[in-house]
């Protein structure tokens, strides 16, 4: 009778071992799923900081363009270069809240000058601007599509490490719940468009 429950004892802390190897390994997989998905992010960010030198250099061709526009899509994509996300900060919703606020100045600025160019016909008919303009009208759907995905990702992952019995696993190991983009303050209401 002894021997049994030794070997009971013994099968039961095999079965325990193989189902925290199990769970550790599907945590781990998860999280470089977050990884892999906020490089994304970021590649398709660089991708709309790499358009805008370009952009900016063939708008100053135009003669009296605004320079006080250039200069401040000039400066936020600076500042938003400067701010970097590394996987392990992921679950700081202040690194992420601050690199999501840079990259909104940088979109606002952007927004500005495109409609600054609009008082400019000869640039709006410069063929260098116009494939400019849809390069970035392209990218800014795949930041859209990569955030989205990002954040599937990461409500993935943010349920695994939430549930029972993981996450007692997930705490041991300090895999900790990731942050979500937000929306910024007042994105619920629509625009308003005066003429």
């Amino acid at each position: 009778m002894g021997k049994i429950i030794a070997i009971a004892i013994v099968v039961l802390l095999v079965f325990v071992a193989i189902a925290g190897v199990s769970g550790y390994n599907r945590v781990v997989k998860l999280d470089q799923g977050v990884a892999q998905a906020w490089s994304q992010v970021e590649n398709v960010y660089q991708r709309r900081s790499d358009l805008i030198p370009n952009l900016v250099e063939t708008v100053k061709g135009a003669a009296n363009f605004e320079q006080e526009t250039l200069t401040r899509v000039i400066e936020a994509r600076a500042a938003a270069t400067q701010i970097k996300i590394t996987p392990e900060m992921l679950d700081d919703p202040q690194a992420l809240q601050r690199f999501e606020e840079a990259q909104g100045e940088l979109s606002s600025a952007l927004s500005r000058l495109l409609v600054t160019v609009e008082q400019y016909p000869e640039l709006k008919a410069n063929a260098n601007y116009l494939a400019l303009q849809d390069e970035l009208a392209g990218t800014e759907n795949r930041i859209a599509n990569e955030r989205r995905r990002f954040t599937e990702t990461v409500q993935t992952y943010n349920t695994a490490v939430k549930s029972f019995p993981m996450n007692m696993l997930a705490g041991m190991f300090g895999f900790a719940p990731k942050a979500y983009f937000e929306a910024k303050e007042g994105a619920e209401e629509a625009p308003k468009v005066e003429f």
